[in-house]
């Protein structure tokens, strides 16, 4: 089996790629390198350095591979960057996911899975999110990826082009090995955020409201470890060999911790004193964002199997050693 994964060199991508490649099973990553790290995939993995917006190149690349699945990571995925700049995000995400799925018709590959996000439930009426919940969302990125997830139901109509799409919760931590892991700048996600205030890189952890209605009174969220994610991606591609329908899972471990309780644990954890403050409420945070996720281990026989501190252990590993 030959996987093409697009956004190898990122974040989650490069995690799952380093578990197809433990695996020996053939993959090919394919990134335009904008945000994504050449160090991050390994030495033995063929990079492909080309943007989704080029599908001359695309489609050429698809061509000579003969690929039996695609996994797409490549997005950009940063909420506030995509309220002050929509058109980076609409031809991003929308015209290079669409550039990609029309490639594959064009080389008659059939399975695909899709990387989505919780996001696209915006303020939910219910807490776990189950997927019978319905979309609103509330940015142009959650749209965006709406609007590739509507693609895919369509072009499998059509063309029967069938994928799994994973609405992840709170990607976090990061390999055991510390050979790889979470870089971005600037960073958004609030553990990074935590480890490197913890580390002294940064002054304070801005906490956006403590007036919730929750535990704490700040915001709670379900994290789940990136190795978990990526074990759940293997687990849809099996599905899909098995020549599953095309389907939707929510991807979280269904427990819920509040940003105090993400700083409390990481100074447990790391023995140092974080320091904090507290910042207005951001427009659009929900106050609880848990996932419902049986429908995952009913069907793909996915358990998320790393905890909190597991997840944080392993950020304040990568994070003290960070190798790019």
């Amino acid at each position: 089996m030959k996987i093409l994964v697009t956004g190898g060199a990122g974040y989650i991508g490069s995690h799952f790629v380093k578990i197809l490649n433990d695996k020996n099973i053939n993959v090919v990553v394919l990134d335009n390198l904008s945000r994504g790290h050449r160090e991050a995939v390994p030495q033995n993995v063929t990079l492909e350095v080309v943007d989704l917006l080029d599908y001359e190149k695309l489609n050429v690349t698809l061509k000579n591979y003969n690929f039996d699945a695609v996994v797409h990571f490549a997005a950009f995925a940063y909420v506030g960057e995509s309220v002050e700049n929509p058109v980076l995000y609409y031809q991003n995400n929308v015209v290079g996911s669409f550039n990609l799925l029309k490639a594959c018709v064009e080389n008659n590959i059939k399975k695909f899975v899709f990387s989505s996000t919780c996001s696209l439930y915006g303020n939910p009426e219910t807490v776990p999110i189950s997927e019978s919940q319905k979309t609103n969302p509330i940015n142009p990125y959650a749209q965006t990826k709406l609007i590739i997830e509507n693609m895919l139901s369509d072009f499998d109509k059509a063309y029967g082009l069938k994928y799994v799409v994973l609405r992840y919760f709170n990607a976090a931590g990061d390999d055991f090995t510390g050979s790889i892991g979470e870089s971005h700048e600037p960073e958004p996600h609030l553990i990074p955020i935590v480890i490197n205030t913890a580390l002294g890189s940064r002054e304070k952890v801005l906490i956006f409201g403590n007036d919730y209605k929750t535990k704490d009174g700040t915001c709670v969220r379900d994290y789940i470890h990136i190795n978990d994610l990526g074990d759940a991606h293997l687990r849809a591609l099996e599905y899909l060999n098995k020549n599953g329908e095309s389907d939707i899972f929510n991807l979280g471990t269904g427990d819920g911790y509040s940003v105090n309780e993400i700083i409390e644990t990481a100074e447990k954890i790391t023995n140092l004193k974080i320091k904090k403050e507290i910042a207005p409420r951001r427009e659009g945070d929900p106050a609880t964002l848990v996932a419902d996720n049986q429908k995952a281990k009913t069907k793909l026989g996915w358990t998320p199997k790393h905890n909190l501190e597991e997840i944080i252990s392993s950020a304040y590993n990568w994070h003290k050693n960070k190798r790019f």
